[in-house]
């Protein structure tokens, strides 16, 4: 099983559940198979720069 994570720029990763989250990186709430996971990823991180590149005109 996995889970979601996200780091502070609002960028997602597939994480295995039982291991303790890299550095910078918190739990979104999200877990399944890494398909699924996957599958959440792509339906809301539709934006792939990071969020202080997002802000930027």
């Amino acid at each position: 099983m996995f889970k979601v994570v996200v780091n502070h720029e609002e960028q997602y990763s597939v994480w295995p559940e039982g291991r303790d989250n890299p550095a910078g990186w918190t739990d979104e709430g999200v877990r399944g198979t890494r398909e699924e996971c996957l599958e959440h990823i792509s339906a809301i991180w539709t934006d792939l720069r990071p969020r202080s590149l997002r802000g930027q005109h």
